[in-house]
């Protein structure tokens, strides 16, 4: 007999190894200077609306330095407590006091119980260790994209997932965009797969944010190509694989005045992929992914991002930076908003009323998810059969993202093997 659906305690984890890093603008809306002028203070507020939903229950939050916490909680209280009616923003915060401790993590995971989460959204090169240590302790784990750098990483969460039967998600929110969601379901009767092109950039201004890992830590491939490759990916699911990556970089703005970021980072990447057809020998596709952080400042969205999918009997185009719907203000011009990601207006009755925007939706699948598993109503494995984001399923987006900084670092094409039922780059 299925027991009854619990509350989930979860934890945010917001930790870089850099113990200079801001606290996570994507968690909180807080970025080390201030608040957020982007569209991407989700994780938090998703949680707290969760919580007065009854599904949420005790939150935490795990940082490097606990000296930051008084303006954040300051912060969440004026920006989302004030905001929104009975929204309880409370957290039990690690490390606690003017401490700085870059393994703060663990300590707030020992804490947890089995059963537990955490949602990981920390620098890309953190994602690996912090995962891992959640999953062998019996902890549900939602990591944000990249899931990790390396493919051999991503088969190990993999097999660790399923060793200790916890739900392991990867948040790759576009799944959820109702336009993505419906292209998917029309693609499907296209036939082969043929071209596929994406382009995403952010503005330069995003270097201030991340300037602290841009180039050391990971790269603007992982960080922003990762949402259409796993698109791609999902599209092509059991129907083709990659074969071969070869990568190529622009360069000299991130590295130059006012940014001045480390000599290695790269602005531009485009990876060039070789498909192969499942069902049929000769049909091959290309798919040419291309994603930028040097992007003009004013050119009126956060986050530019089109693709376009050809196959034998169509093709699809998206453009989801542009939604037929802009707003002219004389101070700031025209800008184009995406109100499907995030609504943050409230409702008539003056509650948080975003819960249809697919950022919120990409969380409470998770801890939907985690609270079936609990319940024993489910498997974790069950969910890799429902075109879900799992560990298992994006083990592709991985091998691709990696073949890429390959190919960059050793200027070479890397082909993408499947032997013995797992993933591998040669």
């Amino acid at each position: 007999m299925s027991s009854e659906m619990k509350k989930l305690n979860l934890l945010m984890c917001e930790q870089g190894r850099n113990m200079h890093l801001s606290y996570g603008e994507y968690t909180t809306g807080w970025t080390g200077s201030g608040a957020s002028k982007s569209d991407k203070k989700v994780v938090g507020l998703t949680l707290f609306d969760l919580r007065r939903l009854g599904k949420v229950d005790k939150l935490g939050m795990v940082g490097t330095n606990g000296g930051k916490f008084p303006a954040i909680r300051t912060h969440l209280e004026e920006n989302i407590a004030h905001v929104y009616k009975d929204m309880d923003t409370t957290f039990d915060a690690f490390p606690e006091g003017n401490v700085v401790n870059p393994e703060a993590y663990k300590d707030a995971i020992n804490k947890l119980s089995p059963g537990d989460a955490v949602v990981i959204f920390t620098p890309d090169s953190t994602h690996y260790p912090i995962a891992l240590y959640a999953i062998e302790r019996g902890i549900h784990v939602l990591v944000t994209k990249p899931a990790v750098q390396l493919l051999a990483h991503h088969n190990e969460l993999v097999a660790a997932a399923r060793k200790h039967n916890v739900v392991c998600f990867v948040e790759h929110h576009k799944r959820f965009d109702p336009v993505y969601s419906d292209a998917k379901a029309r693609a499907a009767s296209l036939g082969e797969f043929n071209f596929f092109s994406a382009w995403m950039s952010q503005p330069k201004s995003q270097l201030e944010t991340f300037r602290a890992w841009a180039g050391k830590d990971s790269d603007i491939s992982y960080y922003l190509s990762s949402h259409h490759i796993d698109i791609h990916c999902w599209i092509m699911q059991d129907k083709a694989v990659p074969t071969r990556v070869t990568a190529s970089a622009a360069t000299g703005i991130a590295t130059s005045e006012p940014y001045n970021c480390v000599p290695q980072t790269e602005d531009t990447i485009t990876l060039l992929v070789d498909w192969q057809s499942l069902s049929s020998s000769k049909h091959r596709g290309t798919a040419v992914y291309t994603a930028s952080w040097t992007a003009p400042l004013k050119s009126g969205v956060h986050s530019a991002q089109h693709w376009y999918y050809m196959a034998e009997k169509g093709e699809i185009n998206v453009d989801q930076a542009h939604r037929g719907y802009d707003i002219v203000n004389d101070e700031t011009g025209k800008a184009w908003y995406n109100p499907f990601y995030m609504k943050y207006s409230p409702s008539e009755s003056g509650h948080f009323d975003g819960q249809r925007g697919y950022g919120y939706v990409s969380i409470e699948k998770f801890v939907d998810a985690a609270r079936e598993v609990n319940a024993g109503r489910v498997s974790p494995a069950d969910f890799d059969k429902h075109g879900l984001p799992t560990i298992a399923n994006t083990v592709l987006t991985t091998a691709i993202l990696h073949a890429g900084r390959i190919s960059l670092d050793e200027k070479r094409p890397v082909n993408i093997k499947h032997s013995n039922g797992e993933w591998s780059l040669e």
